[in-house]
Formats: C-alpha cells, sequence, structure tokens
C-alpha cells in the first residue's frame, strides 16, 4: 500500500505543477492584454464582498508558488514576456 499512496503524491505533485505553470501563462496573457480578464483576475472590481470564508485568487496562488515577493512584483514581472517566462520555468523546475 506505501507504493501506490508514494506514487500517488508523485502524479498529484506534477498535476499541481502542470495546473500552476497553465495558471501562470494564461494570467501573463490576460495581464498583457489588459482587459476585463484583467480587472478581475486582479480583484480591482466594486461591489459588496460575499459572506464566510474568501476564495483564494489565482494572485494569491501564484504568488506563492513563483516564491517570495509581493502581488505587485509579479504584476510588474508580467509586463516584460522573456521575464516571465524565465519567472516560470524557474518555478516550475523547483517544484510546488
Amino acid at each position: 500500500m506505501r507504493g501506490f499512496q508514494k506514487a500517488l503524491s508523485l502524479v498529484r505533485r506534477s498535476l499541481v505543477r502542470t495546473i500552476r505553470k497553465r495558471q501562470a501563462t494564461y494570467l501573463g496573457h490576460v495581464m498583457r492584454r489588459g482587459k476585463l480578464e484583467h480587472l478581475v483576475t486582479t480583484g480591482k472590481f466594486e461591489g459588496k464582498r460575499s459572506r464566510g470564508r474568501q476564495r483564494e485568487k489565482i494572485m494569491d496562488g501564484l504568488a506563492t508558488w513563483l516564491g517570495p515577493g509581493k502581488v505587485s512584483d509579479i504584476l510588474a514581472a508580467v509586463k516584460d514576456r522573456d521575464l516571465w517566462r524565465d519567472m516560470i520555468a524557474n518555478a516550475y523546475k523547483q517544484g510546488t
């Protein structure tokens, strides 16, 4: 049973890494366009917050995955495509 649990853990890690990489590439695409999707992903739209536990934002998850840094640093790095690709590649190599 231990071998199965270990294999399952490796598959989960690989899946999470792939999801984070795709989220990061999509975020770069959206941020460079700068339209409505940009407002939604950064969370800068008006209205009341819902009750209860707040949902995890894409930006918060990527900020922890990409390493130490602020969300504002990430938003600045997105504008430089080569820097953004390097950040994603380095985070993907390091794992989760």
